[in-house]
Formats: structure tokens, sequence, C-alpha cells
């Protein structure tokens, strides 16, 4: 049994809701679902069908939320701190869109995927709306370093994408390939809400950088919790495990524990993993999956990912030192454990 729960010894009742995150930046907050809601509009009635599945299917949205606390712990928000909210909550939306048609997701948030209620044609087409309304809000900052950031992060998404369609299914992947992928695929995102948020707001370069990396740091966090998600039980998390390996991605768990195992029984399972991503099992793939997920418990890879968290946690606090103590800190912080002590 995976046992990470144990290794925090979390206490859930005192761990800050999301509600409470936000509690700082509710008015900012009101006012991003308001602009968000707007700029989710087309004239097209199918595509606006599509927006408003999307908007109501949003999620958590801690792209959002970040961008506002990372503004307003130095600054109050502004209008150029909205807008930058929306356009990287509809730029992350659009990525998702893309990819689960790329990944043939068939569902995303416990719902059909876009491709799956409507056609790849209409998730292709809602996606690329969505990434042009990405440029015009950008547009309407008027801020080149916002417009560098958001072109960056663009390229880092697609670029993850690739990495993980050339790799993410290698039962030979190595920790540092891992760790490339996630950081262009989630990291690199955190990253840029954070330091978009703090560039909106007029932070000083000192504020920029820490926020910066407690932004990269806390998406690496978030990551690493979602894999560790595949190897629990499934009454503690409430949704199917190993879903990253149906789909023939191999995650940080699993890589370390096929370096940790002795050789013959690493390439044991390594064929294994191989087979599975090609569908060759039938009749034997749920077998398979737990015979993985026994060996991956076995060679503690799910503790080693939890330590990873502790560290990077430790970290990304570190780097919030620089600003003094605020509401806003202490929801910054209280999102870094919300992210890793999360159950679903």
């Amino acid at each position: 049994m995976c046992n990470f729960f144990s290794i925090f010894a979390l206490d859930f009742h005192k761990m800050a809701s999301l509600s409470d995150i936000r509690h700082p930046v509710e008015a900012g907050w009101k006012r991003y679902e308001k602009a968000l809601r707007e700029t989710m509009q087309s004239d097209e009635q199918i595509q606006q069908k599509v927006l408003d599945y999307i908007v109501a299917r949003a999620g958590k949205q801690l792209r959002p939320l970040i961008v506002l606390l990372s503004a307003q712990i130095c600054n109050p928000i502004t209008d150029k701190t909205l807008r930058s909210a929306v356009a990287l909550e509809m730029l992350h939306n659009a990525s998702l869109v893309h990819d689960d048609v790329v990944d043939s997701s068939g569902t995303r948030r416990g719902q059909p995927a876009v491709h799956t209620q409507w056609s790849n044609k209409v998730a292709i087409l809602t996606g690329d709306y969505m990434l042009a309304k990405v440029i015009g809000l950008v547009a309407e900052v008027r801020n080149i370093r916002i417009l560098e950031l958001v072109s960056q992060l663009g390229r880092s998404l697609s670029g993850g994408e690739m990495l993980q369609l050339h790799v993410g299914q290698s039962m030979w992947i190595d920790e540092e390939r891992y760790l490339k992928v996630i950081d262009q695929k989630t990291a690199q995102l955190f990253q840029a809400c954070a330091e978009i948020g703090a560039e909106s707001a007029g932070c000083t370069t000192r504020q920029r950088t820490a926020l910066r990396q407690f932004g990269r740091l806390l998406g690496l966090c978030f990551q690493i919790k979602d894999d560790i998600f595949d190897y629990s039980d499934l009454e503690e998390i409430g949704k199917p495990t190993m879903s990253d390996l149906r789909d023939g991605k191999v995650t940080l768990p699993l890589i370390i524990a096929l370096r940790r195992a002795p050789q013959p029984e690493a390439d044991h399972i390594r064929s294994l993993g191989e087979r599975l991503a090609a569908n060759e099992l039938g009749s034997e793939t749920e077998k398979a999956l737990q015979e993985i997920k026994s060996f991956v418990l076995r060679f503690k890879g799910d503790e080693y990912a939890v330590q990873q968290m502790i560290e990077y946690k430790k970290q990304a606090t570190e780097a919030l030192q620089v600003f003094r103590d605020s509401a806003e800190k202490k929801s910054l912080i209280d999102l870094l454990d919300y992210s890793i002590n999360r159950v679903q």
C-alpha cells in the first residue's frame, strides 16, 4: 500500500482550502472571473457552446490565482494583472484541448474531453480561437516583457508535449529526462504565472526573481504529486489509479523503482511496460498494471517522489523570504501546501 499520506502525517482539517487561499485577492478574483466570461465569447454558435463547456469545467484555476497573489504581494492588482490572468488561463485550457486530441484522451476532469463531446476538428479550431484571444489580451497589456514571457511559455508547452511524445513511453527514461518533461509541460507554466503577475504589478527585479523561482518549484511539486496519485489506493483519492501507465507515460515513482531494483527484475518490468504501452497484453493488462504497481511500492519509488516534493517545498518557501509577512505571502505558502497535500 502506498504510504505517502503517512509520510506527511497530514492533518487535513488544518489545511487551507482554495477559498481561504483566495481570500486576500477575493475582490480581484471576482473581477478576473467576470473578465474570463467576457473573453470566452464567440459569434459562432457551436464554438460558443464549446467555450461555455470549457468554462463550466474550469477546474481549480490555480494558475490565475498565482498571477493575482504574485501581483498583490508587491502592489495592488492592476488591469494588466487581470488581462494576464485571463490570458494564461486561456492559454492553459487551449493547450489542454489540443493535448487531449494528441493523446487521444477521452476525458478531462472527469468529463468528456472537447474532442469526445464534439470532434477533433471542433476541438482544434476552438483551441486555435482561444490562442488568438490570448494574443489579443497580451497586446492590450502593452508590456514587452509579458509578451516575451507568454511567447516563451507557448514554445515551452509545445516543446514539452513533443518531448513527452518521444520519451514518455520509453521504459528507459531517466530522472533527468523526466524532470525536463515536467519542467516544460507544468513547471514553466506556474513559473510564468508568478513572474507575469509580478511584472504586471511593477514588482522589483529581486521580487520577480523570487516569485519566478517559487512558481517553478510549485509547478514541480504539483506535477510530482499527480504522478504519485497513480500509485495510491483508490479509496484515498477517489479516482482510478495507474492512468499514466495505461497511457504509456513513465513517471518518477517507476523511474526510481527501476533504478533501485536488481537488473533482472528491472528488465522484466521494463519488458512488461513496453508490452503494455504497445497494447499487447489484452486480458492480462490489469494483472500487469498491478504487478508494476507492487514493484514501485516495494522499491519505494513513491517515497522517493515524496521526498523530492519535500525538498522542492523547502526551496520554494525559502524563495519567498525576500517578502515581508503578509496575507498574500501566507496564501502562496498555503497554495504550496495545498498542491502537495491535495487528495485529487
